[in-house]
């Protein structure tokens, strides 16, 4: 299932919108076709914080983030709150490396 595809989820918070979207990690086969679930699959997460009614595939009008490296989650749902909480930290100013100064500054 590819980014355009997957079914995104959004929650307003302090302001901004936090978008995250659960992926299955090595969702294809050897040929690049997708295939069925299976229980052993593990997922992980992709996201974006923007202001309300930013268009995210305008330069400078989201933050993006990703699970680190390997990081996997047992299920989408596990993917999809540990994205929100990645979200959430990046808004409080509590994440080490990401922030949403750069949307306060521009005004997107």
């Amino acid at each position: 299932m590819s980014q355009e595809d997957a079914r995104w989820r959004t929650t307003a918070y302090e302001g901004f919108e936090i978008h995250v979207v659960a992926l299955v990690k090595g969702h294809e086969d050897e040929r690049g076709q997708h295939r069925e679930l299976a229980p052993s699959d593990r997922f992980t997460y992709v996201g974006y914080v923007c202001h309300p009614g930013a268009d995210p595939k305008l330069p400078g009008h989201t933050v993006p983030f990703h699970a680190d490296g390997e990081e996997t989650f047992p299920s989408a749902e596990a993917a999809w709150d540990e994205g929100l909480h990645v979200g959430r930290t990046i808004v409080d100013g509590t994440h080490p490396d990401l922030t949403v100064l750069s949307l306060v500054t521009s005004g997107f």
